[in-house]
């Protein structure tokens, strides 16, 4: 079957959940027997997210193949299953470097290169690229419609939408419905204005999604479809929810799915089985029980620096039917001496990824409290790190063990990888080198040791999990290592790269190299998430 494009632009304000009803979508497709694919448009200079600030863009999604991307290509992977590539997100900078490239090559013949034709044909020949046999693929814009950083992306798609027609083609506006309070109604006309700006660039909206706090009113949904040239049945609600996990089930039940099928002359199938989410939703909602999770980071002023993390634990909670209630706490806080006693009431601490030596102190003090008090603990990438540090510091006779990140250290337990090898290629990166791009990236196997807890969480002897970060821990200190009682039970195939570390005499204390939550799934929970809220469980019954 030939190949379908659905065009997912935002107007009136951001985050009103471009990727969530990208992801939906994508879901209920599927769900409707077809095949689909998801990418990212990002307008934003960066080449990658890779040296953005977590606090200003949110996390940095990786994929298999070692992509650094938006967070939205998680929402997808979450919410369909389908494994992001390289090719699913692009960047304007990584547009402009790619078109300047051409020309420094000699492509262009000499032509005076502009936005249009060579930025547009650029962004349009990522948008149709890698496509195989997908019924769908499913783009979203970043931004806001009327932001200047989006004029060549929605240039771009239009002229897409002309080349393969309405049979091939379908575009889908978010907007925002404000309740006034005072006046006691719904406000339509900032829709109105976002698709007026959306037409001023050629683009007529065939499906709009109103994001709106309540039930939106016939004469409402009436009022736009006439001012904005839509039909009425195609002016779908955005209902706020309870749970993200529930977005599949009301845009069904507002017929956004059928009203597509039905735009493509598709077959539809008007009672899809939605069980797999509804068994979702009714778990969140109506849990056995609940556990507290402390998670101390450095970027808990944005929460959305840790998306992924967050939605990983719910699923470990999903997984054992109990609500995991999240204790966000900034690991600075710590570094004074009684601060340590707000983590007496958690089941469970978790100190994730981050960058640079500020907090770090913190987050060795959680570890620190986490192994005296028999508390169950996960350490991500960073995390895992700082817990190595710890336990070299109390336990293994090294009490100037530090990191090289930090700078120099006559104990460098954690140290740059300056070369490695993924499949049969020898990557190599200086310390003096760009930050972009020179990470451990992607998908990386690991061997796991027999007989370990982690060899009975996975219940595998070899596992591939996604990797980001420049460091590593130091193997020539692995007598002190196992002198202060970590276990090596993960390592590269190699034996050279640490990739998982616990301890035997802890209930569960666990910390890896790698970022096992950007694989969780909340219909297929990470195994270890799913064990780690175990533990929490078996610990809030000792409390």
């Amino acid at each position: 079957m030939t190949t379908r494009f659905i065009f997912v632009t935002g107007g009136v304000v951001s985050s009103l959940g471009k990727g969530l009803a990208a992801a939906a979508l994508g879901s209920l497709l599927q769900i409707q027997g077809y095949k689909v694919r998801l990418r990212k448009l990002d307008p934003y200079l960066n080449v990658d997210p890779g040296t953005m600030s977590p606090t200003q863009h949110g996390e940095v999604y990786v994929t298999d193949d070692g992509a650094e991307t938006d967070l939205d290509l998680g929402h997808y992977e979450r919410f369909t299953g389908v494994s992001t590539r390289q090719t699913d997100n692009i960047t304007t900078g990584r547009i402009y470097s790619n078109v300047i490239a051409k020309e420094r090559h000699g492509d262009y013949l000499g032509a005076t290169v502009q936005v249009i034709p060579h930025i547009t044909d650029e962004i349009k020949e990522f948008i149709l690229a890698d496509i195989t046999d997908e019924d769908f693929c499913i783009c979203e814009i970043g931004g806001t419609v009327g932001d200047i950083e989006s004029l060549p992306f929605l240039e771009a798609i239009r002229q897409v939408g002309n080349e393969l027609g309405k049979e091939r083609s379908l575009f889908i506006h978010l907007t925002l419905l404000p309740y006034i309070k005072t006046a006691g109604e719904l406000k339509t006309k900032p829709t109105q204005h976002s698709v007026k700006e959306l037409l001023s660039v050629g683009i007529q909206p065939d499906i709009l999604l109103c994001r709106v706090d309540r039930p939106l009113p016939e004469g409402e949904r009436q009022k736009i479809a006439l001012f904005c040239n839509t039909k009425h049945e195609r002016v779908i609600a955005a209902l706020d929810v309870d749970t993200i996990y529930a977005v599949p089930i009301n845009y069904h039940d507002q017929g956004f799915d059928v009203q597509v099928l039905k735009y493509f002359n598709l077959p539809v199938n008007k009672q899809p089985d939605l069980s797999r989410w509804r068994n979702i939703v009714a778990t969140q909602r109506e849990p056995e029980g609940e556990v507290t999770i402390a998670v101390v980071g450095k970027y808990t002023s944005l929460l959305d620096s840790y998306k992924s993390l967050n939605e990983a634990l719910s699923h470990g909670g999903i997984a054992n039917n109990v609500r995991v209630r999240l204790k966000w706490m900034d690991s600075e806080i710590f570094e004074s001496e009684d601060a340590i006693n707000q983590l007496e009431d958690v089941n469970g601490i978790l100190v994730p990824g981050g960058f640079g030596e500020r907090g770090t102190e913190g987050k060795i003090c959680a570890a620190k409290f986490a192994r005296e008090r028999g508390i169950p603990f996960f350490g991500i990438c960073f995390g895992m790190q700082l817990a190595v540090i710890e336990a070299a510091r109390h336990l293994g006779g090294i009490p100037e063990a530090s990191s090289s990140e930090f700078g120099p250290s006559k104990h460098a337990v954690i140290g740059l990888m300056t070369e490695w090898m993924k499949g049969n290629q020898v990557e190599v990166r200086r310390k003096d080198g760009d930050l972009g791009g020179t990470m451990r990236l992607g998908a990386y196997a690991c061997d796991i040791a027999k007989g370990s807890l982690v060899h009975k969480i996975y219940g595998t002897d070899k596992i591939k999990e996604r990797h980001r970060h420049r460091y590593e821990v130091n193997i020539t200190y692995r007598k002190q290592f196992e002198k202060a009682g970590l276990v090596f039970s993960g390592m590269s195939p190699d034996g050279n790269l640490p990739e998982i570390v616990e301890r035997k005499d802890h209930p569960w204390f666990v910390g890896v190299q790698f970022h096992p939550e950007l694989k969780s799934r909340p219909f297929e929970p990470h195994p270890l998430f799913k064990s780690f809220i175990e533990a929490a469980i078996k610990q809030s019954r000792l409390v």
